[in-house]
């Protein structure tokens, strides 16, 4: 008896997901008008600025936290706006349209 059977006898009710269903679902809330993503220089340094999401704080919070995961870089979340610190405008403007936002690069 193979691992698939094994797992059908115990838990017969479960449906495998197919392609369709493994495309990455956001618990985000999306908006029509577009998020800025600036470019700014604070004490010689870095950083890249995103503004202008009109959700929930919480939403905004999430949203942060993974991009911060997935570029593996510092940053936080004040007033309303994320602050990551680097210059990583064209990789966090292809993972937010990636997740259907409109995003609008703000200066150079």
């Amino acid at each position: 008896m193979d691992l698939k059977n094994q797992l059908k006898n115990l838990f017969p009710d479960h449906v495998p997901e197919t392609e369709e269903q493994a495309v990455e679902k956001s618990d985000i809330w999306l908006q029509e008008a577009p998020i800025l993503c600036k470019y700014e220089k604070r004490k010689g340094k870095p950083i890249t600025i995103l503004e202008g999401y009109t959700g929930a704080d919480e939403d905004f919070k999430k949203l942060a936290k993974e991009i911060k995961t997935k570029l593996s870089v510092g940053g936080s979340y004040k007033n309303g706006a994320i602050i990551i610190q680097g210059d990583y405008r064209d990789t966090i403007m292809d993972m937010l349209k990636a997740k259907g936002f409109r995003v609008k690069r703000v200066g150079g």
